[in-house]
């Protein structure tokens, strides 16, 4: 999956960009109180995605 698409993802289900690493993004869901890092890579795998939406506490994505 695109980086991007994941991130619009994420931003939907109220997850907020904290601030940039050196090769990560932190992403925080303030209504768990998780975070979570995003690498920079162009693509993300869905075993990577889905291990991103655990910590984040939000529903894993599913393929359309």
């Amino acid at each position: 999956m695109k980086r991007t698409d994941f991130i619009r993802y994420l931003l939907g289900k109220g997850c907020v960009f904290v601030r940039e690493g050196a090769k990560h993004s932190l992403y925080f869901n303030s209504q768990t109180k998780r975070f979570s890092t995003i690498p920079r890579h162009n693509e993300i795998n869905a075993f990577l995605a889905r291990k991103i939406c655990r910590d984040l506490g939000i529903p894993e994505i599913t393929k359309k």
